[in-house]
This record gives C-alpha cells, structure tokens and sequence, in this order.
C-alpha cells in the first residue's frame, strides 16, 4: 500500500519526504492515515481549493462543542496554553478571525514591515560578518536563529536584555503543534505560555501608559472605524503569534535553504555569480524544502475530495510539501531552479489564514542570504546534518559550515 511510505514520526521520511509524496500523489492522493487520525491530502489541486474552503477551518469550536465533533475535552492543565493561542488568529475563524485580522493590519503595515528592512540588513550583515570572523560554525544557531527573533524583538520593543528568553519560549509552545506532543512537551507549552504571557502583560501595560515606536504600543492604539480595539489578551496573543510563527518557520527556511543550495553547487555558484537572483531565489528555496510542510484543517461540512467524501468532524493533513512538488503545477518539481517562474508555491498558504509575516519573513531571507553571499562567498559545508524529528515544523538541528 502506498500510504504505508507516509510515517510523519519516521526520520527517514523527515529526512526526505518527496519520494512518498511523489507516490501518494499519483496512487492515493487523499486516504485516512489511521495512525494520526487524519485524512493526508497530497496534490496541489486540492490543497489549494481546500485551503480557500469555508467548509474547513483551523478550528471547530465556533460551530461545535469537543464533545459533538467526537473530541476528548482538552485537559484543565492546558487551558493556559489554549487561552493564549486562541486570543490570537491562528487558531481562530470569522468573524473572530476577521475582526482580529482587520485590527492588527492596521498596526502591521506593509510600510512599517518595509520600513524595517534597513535594521534587518545591518543585524545580517553583523551576524553573517561574526561567522565569517571565527572561520565558520553552525549557520543555523549562529545566523538563522538570532536574526528573526532579534527582528521581532526590535519590531515589538522587547528590550535587548530580555530577548533571549524568547527563543526558548518560542520553540516550547511550538512543540505543541507537532502530531500528538508528548506529555513533557505539553507541559514545557503551559509554562512557556504563562511566562510570555506574564512577561507580554507587563509590557503590554507599559506601552499603553506611555507608548513607543514599536509594534506593541501600536497595537495597544489601534481602533478600526467602529471603536473597536484590541483586548489586552488579544493582543499578548498575536504579539505570541508574530514570534512564533515569523520565528520557527524563518529558522527552517534559512537553515533548509541553504541545505538545498550546497547539494546543488551549480545553482549556488549561478546565486553567487548573480544577486539579482536572490528575491527569485528566495521563493524557490521554500517551495523545493517547504519549512512548514504540513497544516491541519478541521472539516465543519461534509466535503469531497477527489471523489472521496471526508465527513464533518474529521481532520485533513494538508501536504504542503508535496504540493509544492506537484508536477501537474511546477515543471521537473524536483529540480531546483532558482530562476524558476512562475513559481506559485503555497508556503506561506492560502485563503483567509494566508500568513500576515509573508512579507516580513522575504525581507529577513533575502537580506540573510545577500549577507552571507556578499560576506561568506566561500562558504562550504563540513558535515551532512541532521534533521529534527517534527515534522509540522521541519527543519535542520544545526548546520555546520566554515569559510
């Protein structure tokens, strides 16, 4: 059976995932994967209709107690955990979604975002001239990792001697995003949940008594047409969802990026010989090794995929990775093409979750690689990593390189 080569929890399926995709794809492009429960949606077509679907959503808890969609009721312990998330939009859907999106648009402004990118290029180019200074190193804990979390800490105001605290609580609330979490990882989500929050609280208390240029006194501003403005929890919980979800994804991107562009030295040597390329480059890198290669839709109606009916109160998987590898949308998917266009991946998704940071998270990319490209131009990999082993968030444990 060919769903059997699809084992999320597998490393060698972590590793290198496409041959089982590029299978599934052609024999079972929709089928129930008993194991996590859910239903594994692999082709482009369908990811992307159901993506734009309103027939799904990230939740359910709008239309449905637990206890109707046949679910446990989530564990008292977790409530903190789930109070957080769920004040944010990640994890909401209209009108909740709608209203919360509207309000923090107006804060996160396509403006403000570009008007970050100067202190973005001089924090990659410090960083990838630190690397350079000591020979080499792990790129990723050295360049990939401080960059976005520095970015959003400027962004929101965290002042600088508490932002390495930021990391840990980052990485602890997305181990909970991982099929079924481990009891420990559960735990380490709650109390990095009520840490932030608490840490965010305070902050968020300052800022509106006596506001800043930053991202926080922004949105504790903000009022929309109607007088509406955000609540003190709904904005802990989007200044949570910024970090998160601009933080752990960017990592992957850059660390998986820069995997890719040493197993394939001519399309690294074409980079080097031609910068231009770095913005083409950039979206190509995420399609060929999708960072967040797989989110989760709860079906609130009764849908047909692919002539296979999923009933209300199921869970599709929905394959990013693999529908970047489509060959009915990309050409030779397989290849990486750094020039490629059209390149109309879905990393950063579709619909009305399609990511608020996309155009944050292709500034920090581009100005990373042009950094390391320009400051690094020898640079070359010491060891083949390793992967970590989740697999909603798929990236490298570290990646050694020296100049």
């Amino acid at each position: 059976m060919s769903e059997a080569a699809y084992d999320p929890w597998s490393p060698d399926f972590v590793a290198n995932p496409y041959p089982a995709f590029a299978t599934l794809r052609a024999e079972r492009p929709v089928f129930f994967h008993e194991p996590t429960g859910q239903w594994v949606i692999s082709r482009y077509a369908d990811v992307d209709a159901l993506l734009r679907d309103r027939r799904l959503g990230r939740s359910y808890l709008h239309v449905a107690t637990h206890e109707e969609f046949g679910r446990e009721p989530e564990p008292e312990f977790l409530k903190p955990f789930w109070g957080l998330i769920r004040a944010g939009m990640l994890d909401v859907e209209p009108p909740v979604h709608t209203r919360l999106r509207r309000l923090v648009s107006k804060a996160f402004t396509a403006r403000m975002v570009e008007g970050l990118r100067p202190m973005i290029r001089g924090l990659a180019e410090e960083l990838a001239g630190a690397l350079v200074a000591k020979g080499g190193g792990d790129l990723l804990a050295e360049v990939a990792e401080p960059l976005p979390v520095n970015v959003i800490a400027e962004m929101l105001g965290v002042p600088e001697e508490d932002r390495p605290l930021l990391r840990p609580w980052s990485a602890d609330i997305c181990g909970m995003y991982e099929l079924n979490p481990s009891p420990e990882a559960q735990r380490a989500a709650v109390r990095a949940a009520v840490e932030f929050s608490g840490y965010l609280r305070g902050l968020a208390r300052e800022r509106r008594a006596a506001p800043r240029d930053d991202l926080i006194s922004a949105l504790a501003q903000v009022v929309d047409e109607e007088g509406d403005r955000l609540t003190e929890d709904e904005l802990i919980g989007t200044c949570v969802l910024l970090l998160n979800a601009g933080h752990e994804a960017t990592v992957n991107a850059t660390g998986n990026g820069w995997w890719a562009l040493f197993r394939e030295p001519g399309e690294l040597a074409r980079l080097r010989d031609d910068p231009a390329l770095v913005p083409s480059a950039v979206e190509e890198l995420m399609r060929f090794d999708t960072p967040a290669p797989m989110f989760e839709r709860w079906v609130l109606e009764d849908v047909e995929v692919g002539g296979v009916t999923i009933p209300r109160g199921q869970e599709v998987a929905l394959q990013f990775a693999s529908a970047n590898r489509d060959p009915a949308v990309f050409a030779d998917p397989d290849r990486l093409d750094l020039a490629r266009d059209p390149n109309p991946h879905i990393t950063f998704g579709l619909g009305v979750h399609y990511c608020l940071g996309a155009p944050l998270a292709r500034i920090e990319l581009a100005e990373s690689y042009r950094a390391l490209l320009r400051l690094a131009p020898g640079m070359r990999l010491v060891a083949e990593p390793r992967w970590k082993p989740g697999f909603v968030l798929r990236g490298l444990r570290e990646l050694q390189v020296e100049i």
